[in-house]
């Protein structure tokens, strides 16, 4: 998945959007290593396990969870990877841009 999440965050770094990685590893050091080797550049949150208080409050069960969001923080698509993800951010940045035409037309 990583060299798909890099992708995205250099295709859209021009965009309103955001890629936020959560991460249960138990060991921080490992976690960080991890973060380098892969060149992570986006905002990731180590979580010291399953049951760190993002999984709980996003109820996380399996791994990778995927949750995209829109500009209103609202999670509209589930689990998208690959083409699929792809698409599912292009339609909400899409929306968003349809959103900010039509309230500068009035």
């Amino acid at each position: 998945m990583i060299p798909h999440e890099k992708e995205l965050v250099e295709r859209l770094k021009n965009k309103p959007f955001a890629l936020v990685g959560v991460n249960t590893d138990k060991d921080k050091e490992y976690y960080k290593r991890q973060v380098a080797v892969h060149g992570v550049t986006w905002r990731s949150s180590w979580q010291g396990g399953t049951n760190g208080p993002l999984c709980r409050e996003w109820n996380v069960r399996g791994y990778p969870t995927i949750y995209v969001l829109d500009h209103k923080g609202v999670i509209r698509f589930k689990n998208a990877r690959g083409k699929e993800l792809d698409a599912a951010v292009d339609k909400l940045l899409k929306e968003l841009e349809d959103e900010e035409k039509a309230k500068s037309a009035k």
